[in-house]
């Protein structure tokens, strides 16, 4: 599977943006969906991550309450609403697919386990 993240950019703080991550290649619908992100000198980190299913979702932290990750499997994309940013949201956003059916655990900062990882996109806060 292929994936390919869009919709960084530059943003105030307190400011919204949606990211959106589209899937080509194999079912999508089989697959659990996360978003991790990377800010510079710091390790990739987990934010968000959707289920197969789309009846489990889990959020970092930092991020609960104000990002909310979505799928739509008609347009095999996975969405990053993110609301209230903050300028330590600044980083590359990278989404990830997994097919192993169950959420994996893995290690922080990761959480999860992926087996494929798409570009990443460039979100920029400022304060």
């Amino acid at each position: 599977v292929q994936l390919q993240a869009s919709g960084g950019g530059l943003v105030q703080a307190g400011g919204s943006l949606r990211l959106s991550c589209a899937a080509s290649g194999r079912t999508f619908s089989s697959y659990n969906m996360g978003w991790f992100r990377q800010a510079p000198g710091k390790e990739r980190e987990f934010v968000a991550i959707i289920s197969w299913s789309g009846r489990n979702t889990d959020y970092a932290d930092s991020v609960k309450g104000r990002f909310t990750i979505s799928r739509d499997d008609a347009k095999s994309t996975v969405y990053l609403q993110m609301n209230s940013l903050k300028s330590e949201d600044t980083a590359v956003y990278y989404c990830a697919g997994d097919s192993r059916g169950s959420l994996l655990r893995a290690g922080p900062p990761l959480k999860y386990a992926m087996e494929y990882w798409g570009n990443g996109t460039q979100v920029t806060v400022s304060s």
